[in-house]
């Protein structure tokens, strides 16, 4: 099973954790050996955190796919004056704990915007946690189209890990990051792109086709 390298830190201290006990276990006796157990359960739920599938990427170059594992919570008309300057559609996934945390480019082109924004960490899967909590926002221009996604943090999200930066050339469905420990993404595309998606759909990244461009 293939590891994100976001994780390698928490999984090494893990990793340690545990031989203590281990050592503590074999030298103090049986009374360590519920936190010995406990402190394997908690290795086991860090490796399965930070899985890291391979996927077969979805479509053509006109097709946006699902940036990241989770569930369809919201789609809805805005009004999108950062980067797209246009009415567009917004579809929100909630990821939860037991989701694929890697994140994948849901469309080929270059990053034209970037922006990091401080804020609170309400529960994710509140639709206000996409203008009130910390995120990353990303402008991508493709040839056809501009879409903009936001990765944002949840209540248990507190760390945010995006790879590009403003001016690099990105292929659709490659890695771009990670949100740790159940969070949100948001990707807001214009009107030009046929929604392919409702709410109450389960999501795969780089395997879920959203939307279509006209």
């Amino acid at each position: 099973m293939k590891i994100s390298r976001e994780g390698l830190v928490t999984i090494f201290i893990v990793n340690i954790l545990v031989s203590i006990a281990i050592i503590m276990y074999a030298t103090l006796g049986s009374g360590w050996i519920a936190l010995v157990i406990a402190l394997l359960l908690v290795e086991l739920l860090v490796l399965w955190f930070f899985r890291d599938p391979e996927r077969t990427i979805a479509g053509d170059d006109n097709t946006i796919i699902a940036p990241a594992d989770g569930k369809v919570v919201l789609i809805r008309d805005i009004r999108e004056d950062k980067y797209l300057k246009s009415e567009a559609t917004q579809i929100s996934i909630f990821l939860s704990v037991f989701n694929v945390h890697v994140n994948r480019y849901p469309l080929g082109g270059t990053i034209a915007f970037y922006e990091y924004m401080k804020g609170k960490f309400m529960v994710a899967f509140d639709d206000k946690a996409s203008e009130l909590n910390e995120q990353t926002v990303v402008g991508l221009e493709h040839p056809r189209v501009k879409i903009l996604f936001k990765q944002i943090t949840g209540l248990l999200a507190r760390r945010i890990v995006f790879y590009g930066k403003q001016g690099d050339r990105v292929d659709r469905g490659t890695r771009c990051g990670i949100m740790k420990f159940g969070s949100r993404m948001d990707i807001i595309v214009p009107k030009n792109v046929d929604i392919k998606v409702k709410v109450g759909d389960t999501t795969t990244a780089g395997e879920t086709i959203l939307g279509i461009i006209k």
